[in-house]
Order: structure tokens, then sequence, then C-alpha cells
């Protein structure tokens, strides 16, 4: 339950849903609140005045108003799962049955019996809807912390289910992961009322009383909500998505003078964006957030609060500014010609790259020492490694010299990290772009659909409860470009009414999100969500005496050793500047059908998990990873399930035996000199299962390596591909796709470069392309 509220801070000129003051007619509470436009969910609170002296009211009124869809609905007002006061609520024979919690870890929080909350006689549960008002009392703290109600700039969280609790008589019953969650900003200073009032409706009185805020009154059969304030401004580009296709996108279109607005549905990420998310250590020392720091990456799969997984995604995917480049390692590897020639699926006009990869490596230059002192730390994974590979032929180099050379060779691990921090499109193409007044950023904004008339698009519906019907509207001849990752892009696509008939058809038979849809006519049969690669990847884990592996990364992000967390903190050097991968390497492997596929190996300190029947010194341990890149030959389907979470529906690996075979070759390669290296051994898989024998037992969910690429191909005719040469969507007059699913095949490398260097490129044809604003 509400397994992702992480604390978040936020940059109020970029938080779209607000509260706002209403009156609920059936009782004349003046609450403060706002209604989610995607599942018509509205919440409301109104707290007691202020103490002249003392401490304050530790409660306050609130109510929900929930289409009957919903099993039950929480939330949180101090935005946080984590030590904070969790409620829960949902209808059970005419009555509404209430649960409080509290979690100190990203379980299903346990039942806290602090509060008192009594349901107020208002309440009402119908056929369509169910409104609870309520008293919580002993509410705005618990045990560990609280809510400050003087606060203007606050973040209360929210989540909603539509699958039912274990057993809805039980208050402290079981329940598994609410199916949508979100953000608001609350101004609680401003929802105070008199002490006449409030003392009415907490005794269960109606009527607005006196005093207290100014307010509005809404008329409805069904539910009380804070209407829309305003229509929203026309923009002659909306953007969807602040990964790094967006981001770029949004700098190069919003430099040629166009008016560009770039829609983000998650929160902020490093400082300089809003983000607050500190690792303990820094807290009160430096403005550095988890988002910040190099050296936090492997702590972004195990912090119990890890708000920045996308939760309607069923794969690691970032929702927050930045996207995947916020939560990645940084791998950052310049395109080769390869990378974009038509042997890769990439249309002819797509071929000369460089001058679009030469405009990302100017923004944007490539490093393999980001340590501020210009020293490599953590290095002897690195030495032992190169020791493995060089009798088999491998060259030292710096990769990024010679992008096209991809065959034996090694390399120390290349990252887009500046000075010692993550760098990458937030820190560089997004800071131009808000230095322009045609340029808007907004985040905590879900772009849910765009709005089409048939092929022309007109402007996108969101969550945003602050303007009319959450819609953004177009300038004449505007248009839409969707960034939102190859799952994110390829769901928007499916609820505007384009893709395959199977996916459109869950979307219409949602009741939520199915009357949003363009009727069945004007429905656009693109291949949506097929195409898809990710590279099929393979852990072996070895031990070697000289290793150190960080105990294993285990405390960076709460307890790194003091020296380390010093010496960053002084000058952005040492461990905490870079992240675990250390070193990389290639080769190229022929397949049994005479064809090229190549490796891919990154090695590390420290292993994810590890099975062996040997005795082993645990804090020698590395691992290696090998993919298989360009060439690969098997390819997947996503789509979305029937509660419309991205999913993946054929998984992409190994469906093409020829990938099975050739990544085993590459596997026994690597290992062939490992009686040259003394002192290294090989626990994962140890010498009682062979490498062909741990292949085949591998674990298919463990295969991921979130390279996800495809779902909306580029390429030259429709039905074939999503997207034409300009990356706009086939049947549509206006609508682009600018992200990692319009990549038809695996790069040589992790896609963090091609993506930056193909949004360059994207955004020059994108403008040069007749009929827009």
């Amino acid at each position: 339950m509400l397994r992702l509220f992480g604390l978040l801070a936020f940059a109020g000129s970029v938080l779209s849903q607000a509260a706002l003051p209403y009156t609920d007619p059936e009782n004349g509470i003046n609450f403060w609140g706002f209604t989610d436009v995607v599942h018509n969910v509205t919440w409301g609170y109104v707290f007691p005045p202020l103490a002249t002296s003392g401490p304050n009211p530790n409660e306050y009124i609130g109510e929900v108003v929930v289409p009957v869809v919903n099993q039950w609905i929480g939330f949180a007002l101090s935005g946080s799962m984590i030590d904070s006061l969790l409620v829960a609520a949902w209808p059970n024979n005419g009555k509404i049955v209430v649960s409080t919690r509290y979690a100190t870890s990203n379980v299903l929080p346990d039942v806290y019996p602090g509060p008192t909350i009594t349901t107020l006689p208002s309440t009402t549960i119908n056929s369509t809807h169910w409104k609870w008002v309520f008293r919580c009392q002993n509410c705005t703290s618990w045990l560990g912390g609280s809510i400050d109600v003087t606060s203007p700039s606050n973040i209360p969280a929210w989540c909603v289910s539509t699958i039912p609790v274990d057993d809805p008589a039980d208050p402290g019953t079981s329940m598994v992961q609410h199916t949508d969650y979100g953000f608001y900003f609350f101004d609680f200073s401003s929802a105070h009322v008199t002490a006449a009032q409030y003392n009415n409706w907490a005794a269960g009185g109606t009527g607005p009383g006196s005093g207290g805020p100014t307010t509005t009154t809404t008329k409805t059969t069904t539910t009380s909500t804070a209407p829309p304030t305003a229509t929203a401004s026309p923009y002659d580009y909306i953007i969807v998505g602040g990964g790094p296709g967006g981001i770029i996108t949004a700098d190069r279109i919003s430099q040629a003078g166009k008016s560009v607005l770039l829609l983000e549905r998650g929160g902020p990420s490093t400082w300089e964006t809003g983000g607050r998310y500190q690792p303990p250590w820094a807290q009160g020392k430096a403005n550095l957030t988890k988002f910040d720091v190099p050296g936090l990456f492997e702590s972004m799969f195990t912090d119990p609060d890890s708000f920045w997984w996308c939760t309607d995604i069923n794969v690691f995917a970032g929702c927050l500014l930045g996207g995947g480049g916020a939560v990645n390692g940084a791998l950052y590897w310049l395109p080769s010609d390869q990378d974009f020639s038509t042997n890769n699926g990439w249309p002819q006009e797509w071929t000369n790259h460089q001058p679009y990869t030469a405009m990302l490596k100017a923004r944007l230059p490539p490093t393999d020492a980001p340590s501020t002192d210009g020293k490599r730390y953590l290095e002897q994974t690195s030495t032992v490694v190169s020791q493995l590979l060089a009798p088999q032929g491998y060259q030292n180099v710096t990769i990024n010299d010679n992008p096209d050379s991809k065959d034996r060779i090694m390399g120390y691990a290349a990252y887009d990290f500046i000075g010692g921090q993550r760098g990458g499109p937030v820190a560089t193409y997004l800071q131009t772009a808000l230095g322009r007044k045609n340029f808007k950023l907004q985040l905590y904004t879900n772009v849910l659909n765009v709005v089409r008339n048939g092929s022309q698009i007109t402007g996108v519906t969101t969550n945003d409860t602050s303007v009319a019907g959450g819609f953004y509207p177009l300038n004449p001849n505007g248009r839409v470009i969707l960034s939102g990752g190859t799952y994110g892009s390829a769901r928007v696509l499916f609820r505007s009414g384009i893709g395959p008939t199977d996916m459109l058809n869950l979307v219409k038979n949602d009741p939520v999100a199915g009357p949003n849809m363009p009727p069945s006519s004007q429905w656009i049969n693109l291949p949506v969500g097929y195409n898809v690669s990710d590279n099929p990847s393979i852990n072996l884990v070895f031990t070697h005496p000289s290793i150190n592996d960080y105990d294993n990364w285990a405390d960076v992000f709460t307890d790194p050793p003091a020296a380390d967390v010093s010496q960053y903190l002084a000058n952005r050097s040492g461990i905490l500047a870079q992240a675990s991968p250390r070193l990389n390497f290639w080769s190229a492997l022929g397949a049994s059908d005479g064809e090229t596929i190549w490796m891919q190996g990154t090695a590390r300190p420290g292993a994810a998990s590890w099975n062996t029947s040997y005795a082993f010194n645990q804090t020698q341990m590395f691992t290696i990873t090998a993919y298989l890149s360009y060439g690969v030959k098997s390819r997947g389907r996503i789509g979305i399930n029937a509660a419309l979470v991205g999913t993946p529906l054929v998984n992409p690996w190994f469906v093409n035996p020829l990938d099975k075979s050739t990544l085993i070759t590459g596997l026994q390669n690597i290992v062939s000199t490992m009686g040259q290296v003394p002192g290294l051994e090989m626990i994962t898989p140890d010498n009682k299962t062979t490498i062909p024998a741990y292949v085949n037992a591998y674990d298919p969910a463990t295969m991921d390596s979130n390279h996800w690429v495809g779902s909306n191909i580029i390429g030259t005719t429709a039905g074939q591909a999503v997207v034409d040469v300009n990356t706009k969507v086939f049947g549509t007059n206006n609508l682009f796709v600018v992200d990692a699913s319009i990549i038809p095949a695996l790069p040589y490398g992790n896609p963090h470069g091609q993506v930056m260097s193909m949004a360059e490129q994207a955004a020059a044809k994108i403008l040069a392309l007749a009929g827009g604003p």
C-alpha cells in the first residue's frame, strides 16, 4: 500500500496540481482540495484555527469523493510512505472502513493505533460514488514525524486501487499495492477556519458558518470538486516527457524561437531542479540529492523509498525530471556510424549523424575520469578484468576516442557526469531552455492522451486540475512530441486511438480512459509496441584477493566510509564521484548463420546475487555483465494490461535461439583465460555448473537490461513502422515521437548516447518540416 510515496520537494513555479478552496454544497463545509481527473477522485481538507500560544491543534476534517470503480483510496499528508501516517479507506456493507497505517520500510504498512477517526454524518454511499467525510484527531503528528500546518509549501500524496483489499470488513486487512498514485501542492497555511466553524463541522453540523477562507460553491450531483481556474494557454510545441529525448528536443526547439511547454509526470531530481531527497550524510552540509551523487547509483535499486520508479510500468523506468537519465549509471558511448546505419534499420536520411553527435559532444563531453582531481578510484576490478582479457587479444583504449572501433577493445567506463556530479541533459540542455521566456517546464503533469480530430492533434489531456478539463491546447499548426520512453510513449498512443486493435480495445473498455478515446472510425492501426529490443544480459560473479567490493554498495546512501564522504563533500572527488561500472569491453561474435553479433561487457565491484558451493570472501566480489548488443536478432512486444499498466507481452530475449548460442560463446570466451590470472575464481556459476547449463537456467526476469528500444520504430512505410523519417506518427499531421522507442535496433553500447544524438537530429528535422508553427 502507498508504496512509492517518496518525500519530495518541488519548484513552486512548475507544480501545476494545487489544492483550491471549495465548498461541498451537500454539507456546507469549506474545504481546500483538488480532483484528480484521471480517477475523478476529490480530496479535501480543512484545519482548525492556529493556536495563539502553545502547540497547534493536532487534527483536521477531510473528505474524499470516489467513483465506485476505485476499491480503496489512501493518502499521506506528509507526501511520504516511510515514517509517515498513512490513511486508507473503502466502503463495505454501507459503511466506510478506515485503516491507519505506518511503515519504516517499503513493505505492507503495519496498523498504527494513534489516530482517532470519526466518520461524519454527511458521508454517503450510492451506486456510482462514495463520499467519506471524517474528523481525524491526533493526525498531524505521529511516531517520528509530523506535518507543519502553518506551512505554505506542502506536497500531500494520494493513491487509489482498483483491486479490493483481502478482507473488506477488517481494518487491518492485507492489500496489494495501489494501482496509481500522485502528488499535489497544498498551502496548509491558508486552509484554516474559525473555531466556531470547525467545531460545528467536527460535531457533525453543516452550513458555512462565518469567517474562514473565501470559497467557491460548486453545484454537482455526484462530486464536490475545486473548479478549474483557467483555460490553458496554447503553445507551438507540447513535449511530453522530461527525459533525455524530451529535454534536448525542447531546448533546441525553444532555441529556434518557438513556444514550448515541456510536461513531466514526475517531480524534480537534482538539487538545482528543486529535488531535496538527500543522503543523510549530505544533509545540512551540501546541496546534493541522491540523483546528484554518481556513487549512489547502486542505491537506486535498494532504497525502500524509491519514489523515482514508475509504478504503472512493470519494468524499471524513471518517473521524474531527467527520466532514465536521472537514475541510470550514466554510461555514455558516442554513437558509431554503424549505430545509425541502414544495416541497423535506420532510414537513409538518418545515416549522417556525425554533425548531431558533434553538437551533443560539444554540449556534453564524455569523461572516463569523473573525479574532479582527475584520479580513478576503486579500480582493482579494471585491473583484474584487463588481465583476464588481454591474453584474448583485447586492446586497452579510450573508448570514445574511436566510437567505430568495437572489437576486442576495453577501456575505462565513460560517463556524462560533470564536475563530479550527475550531468546529462538536466544539467546542460534544460538549463539553457529554462533561461528562455518562450519555454515552460511543468512537473507532476501526467499526459493521458493526445486530443485529435482525425489526423489533426489539437492538444493533450492531462491530470492537471488547474486548467479546464486538464486540456493543454496547441497554437494553429502546433505540434505534440511524445518523449515518454519506450513504454510511456506507446501507452499515450494507445490511449489516443493509435496502435494495434487489441491494445486499443483494452483502453476502450477502461471506464476512465475509454471515454477520452476518439471513435473507432478514427483509430489508426500501427505496430505500436512491436519490434522491441533489449540487451539480453548475463552476470558472471568472481572473487579476487585484490578486489575491494566497497561493502557491495550496501550502505553507500546511508553511511559510506567517513573519509570518502569528507573527500566528496570537500571537492566532489573520490569514489562517490563515479558510478559503479569500472571497465567496459566489446567483441564481435560469429553467429552460426554466418552473421556477426556484438557483445558488450561491463565490470563493477560487488554483485547483485550469487549462487555457489564455494566458501568465498564476500568483500572480494566483482561482476562482469555480458550483453548482446549490435546485431541481436530477437524482438519482443510490449503493451498494456487491463489496468493499462505498461508491460512486456513477449519478452525480447532469446526469442531467436542464435542469440542464446552466441552469448554462450561470448561467456565461454570471457572465462577462457581465467587460469592466467592468479587468484581469480568464478563463483557464479561455479565449477559444478557449465556455462550452457547456467544460461539455460537463467531467470528471464533478471535478463532485462532496461535498454528498451523500438516500440515506435522509425521507417518509411506505414504499417511496418510507427513514425516516418521525420519522426511523425503515420496517419497524423502533427504528432511526433522523439525517444528510445523510435530506435529500430540496439546500438553497440548502452543507448543513452544514441538517444541524445538522435534527439539533436530529430529536433532539426522537425523544425525543418513544412507546415509547422
